[in-house]
């Protein structure tokens, strides 16, 4: 390790983390520090910058807890949807054996007891970027979880369900549009209403917090809903990077249901605005750490065309 340097990350190098993102070969704007920062008091942030004759080669976003062993654990990434090594076109597969092996060292010395990983799905990935996935291997990680998402490759779409078509052409006898929408608390009160109702719970985001987020990030954060008469049915926020389209956020009221207000949604993202795209996906259908497969829920998103990829936690034991 001693060409690399190794060093927790700092506010002061913000700007020249935010910078790195942008160029790396893997970058995601989730992991630029005005995204990763807005809810940085329920974290404690232990991210690394690794250097090479000055120059930033990597970074690993990453947070430490106190796991229920009453132990600290370094995950990477604790309050995102993934994490993992990022990293500059330059770096080769030796030199990430190299810093994971730099990592371990540093956790060992600084009384971290485990480190959970959650590398990248491919593609989230402007070029191929999976180094990590074989060093993960050599160091000894092992699989603790895995998450299927559902994923329409756009560029040889599978045919629609029946069930999908009807739901469309319903939408369309009924004059339903998709449109752009910049009212983030409207979408967010909808997505309050229908999750008290199914699940007792509450969005992840408040509307304030996503629409500040969309305003940092009015490339990468969107939303798209689905109104009649004034009233909203159905709405998404839309997670996009260069190649991929992310379902942030889905909601739908019983009235668009019935009417195929969010068909309809999907159907013109797919279809016209995200059509130069590579990858519109869905999300996860896992729950209970991934050992329970919500059926009725990947079956919606199977019968636009979605299959599976694969969102993965791995451990190591220090």
């Amino acid at each position: 390790m001693s060409e690399f340097y190794i060093e927790r990350y700092t506010e002061n190098r913000k700007e020249e983390w935010n910078q790195f993102i942008t160029k790396a070969k893997n970058g995601y704007f989730m992991f630029d520090r005005n995204y990763m920062d807005y809810h940085k008091d329920r974290f404690f942030d232990h991210s690394f910058i690794i250097s090479k004759s000055n120059k930033i080669i990597s970074v690993l976003p990453a947070i430490v807890r106190i796991n229920s062993n009453k132990e600290l654990e370094l995950i990477s990434h604790g309050g995102l949807t993934f994490g993992g090594l990022i990293l500059d076109i330059s770096v080769t597969a030796s030199q990430v054996l190299d810093i994971f092996n730099g990592i371990i060292k540093y956790c060992k010395q600084n009384h971290i007891k485990s480190i959970v990983y959650k590398p990248i799905p491919y593609i989230y990935n402007k070029l191929p970027s999976q180094e990590d996935l074989y060093a993960l291997y050599r160091y000894g990680f092992k699989l603790i979880r895995r998450d299927i998402s559902s994923t329409i490759f756009l560029n040889e779409k599978i045919k629609l369900s029946k069930g999908r078509k009807c739901a469309i052409n319903k939408a369309i006898k009924n004059g339903l549009e998709a449109t752009r929408s910049f009212d983030f608390k409207e979408f967010i009160d909808l997505e309050y209403r229908v999750l008290k109702e199914k699940h007792n719970v509450k969005p992840v985001h408040t509307g304030v917090e996503i629409e500040s987020l969309s305003q940092k990030f009015p490339n990468n954060i969107k939303l798209f809903t689905c109104h009649k008469n004034g009233r909203i049915l159905a709405g998404t926020i839309i997670y996009e990077n260069e190649s991929t389209v992310h379902t942030q956020y889905m909601a739908v009221s019983e009235e668009g249901r019935d009417s195929g207000a969010l068909d309809i949604i999907i159907y013109y993202l797919i279809n016209d605005y995200y059509k130069e795209k590579l990858y519109f996906d869905f999300g996860i259908s896992t729950e209970n750490n991934g050992m329970y497969l919500n059926d009725g829920l990947i079956r919606q998103k199977e019968m636009f065309g979605g299959r599976a990829i694969a969102y993965d936690f791995y451990e190591l034991r220090l």
